[in-house]
């Protein structure tokens, strides 16, 4: 007892102290992955930012830069060594092969890039998180999760009643998907990267995950991270882009009443196993996400209420949040001095940019092909982040003229969105895999 070390009682801070003499940009990148996790929970708080994703996520953040019990001094990277069965043979042999292997090691909260089935066994053992990355992340399910989620809450109609003005629209609004791509294998990514990274200007995170995943599964953390911390500046961030493109005299523009089309679940349905069987036929590489979504669609317009219930309640809250806590537990200190990283935040922005852009570009093309008859503003809901987008364009519309409502055009254009950014993500799985 008179030899104890009062620092080495309290380990995390004892680790922040050796890692300012080892190495110090870990120790301002574990201080500021702390304090950039606390910035996200009082964003998510105040509604900024998506709360339900923003508030794990940061506490994550919090907690695993803090709770670093061992540091490498030569990588920085936490290692998980914190009870006598963490410290014998074994443990240091997985240890060692994941660092020969070039991969960050594990804390107590999770190991993300374990590959062999005893390392794997072992540390499933220890990280109380990695049951729910192992089975969930590792293979996409949680993005599928999600998308049964999402399926339940679109009302495909809206598509339905005017489908080729959506479909155009969200065509138009991929733009940022695709020239994102050779401009990121320009800036020295790869081309599984680039396509990842790209997905981003789709604002559809479960697309962004499952994209990752599969191409660039050494990148899917900061490029997911990336992805949902960037979701919340659509909304913020896209009124300032209509208004600098779109002049008010066009967003005032009040469109012509139009017949009112009534859709029918049947037809609803019909439309969800048709699109499921023919899109699957077409990308089978994308055929998880698309049974998902569609699944979620058909189990709507049957109107199972029990799978309803299940899926818009404990699926897809208990898959964001665990989404959230789990990307945010990912973001170590070593994260950020991956110089990768401020390339994807910059390409991020990009594409999101650029699709809203093109969406806005594809509204005004419908303008002057409808005899100038269609607001164009409703562009920016070919972007697929349901419904924010849909609700950006009606409430800049509103702001200019209160009595014009283009809400059901956006929202087909928004759902649609949803849609071509699955397609999309079939191709790229496809062509880049």
């Amino acid at each position: 007892m008179e030899n104890l070390d009062i620092l080495h009682l309290f380990q995390g801070v004892e680790t922040l102290i050796q890692s300012f003499s080892d190495n110090p940009a870990i120790f301002f990148g574990r201080v500021g992955m702390m304090v950039l996790g606390m910035v996200l929970l009082y964003m998510g708080k105040k509604g900024i930012l998506e709360p339900l994703l923003m508030i794990p996520m940061g506490l994550g953040m919090c907690a695993v830069n803090a709770g670093v019990l061992f540091l490498d001094p030569q990588t920085g990277s936490a290692i998980a060594q914190g009870s006598a069965p963490l410290a014998d043979v074994a443990a240091q042999g997985q240890l060692e092969a994941t660092a020969a292997a070039g991969q960050m090691h594990g804390t107590l909260m999770l190991a993300p890039l374990v590959e062999k089935t005893d390392q794997l066994m072992y540390i499933l053992q220890i990280d109380f998180l990695q049951p729910i990355y192992t089975f969930m992340f590792s293979n996409g399910l949680i993005a599928c999760f999600m998308f049964m989620g999402i399926g339940v809450l679109l009302d495909v109609g809206f598509v339905m009643a005017r489908p080729y003005l959506s479909m155009f629209l969200a065509i138009a609004a991929e733009f940022g998907t695709i020239a994102t791509v050779p401009i990121a294998i320009a800036l020295g990514l790869t081309p599984q990267e680039a396509a990842s990274v790209a997905m981003v200007g789709g604002a559809d995170g479960p697309m962004v995950l499952f994209t990752s995943l599969t191409l660039a599964k050494h990148m899917f953390v900061p490029i997911t991270v990336v992805a949902y911390l960037y979701l919340g500046l659509a909304y913020g961030g896209y009124p300032y882009l209509i208004r600098f493109l779109i002049p008010a005299k066009l967003r005032a523009i009040k469109m012509p009443p139009r017949a009112k089309v009534k859709v029918t679940a049947d037809e609803k349905l019909a439309f969800a196993v048709v699109g499921c069987t023919v899109l699957c036929l077409l990308f089978p590489s994308a055929s998880p996400l698309l049974l998902s979504l569609f699944l979620g669609i058909a189990i709507r317009e049957a109107g199972l209420q029990y799978f309803i219930n299940l899926l818009d309640g404990p699926v897809l809250y208990g898959a964001t949040m665990f989404l959230g806590l789990t990307l945010g537990v990912l973001c170590e200190a070593s994260l950020i001095l991956d110089p990768k990283v401020l390339i994807l935040l910059v390409l991020g922005i990009v594409s999101l940019l650029l699709s809203g852009i093109g969406g806005i570009v594809g509204g005004y093309l419908a303008y002057f092909f409808s005899g100038r008859k269609i607001n164009p503003t409703i562009g920016i809901a070919g972007v697929s982040c349901v419904p924010s987008c849909a609700k950006v364009a009606q409430k800049e519309v509103t702001k200019s003229n209160p009595v014009s409502i283009i809400l059901p055009e956006a929202l087909g254009a928004n759902v649609c969105g949803v849609i071509t950014t699955a397609i999309l993500t079939g191709i790229y799985v496809t062509i880049f895999r």
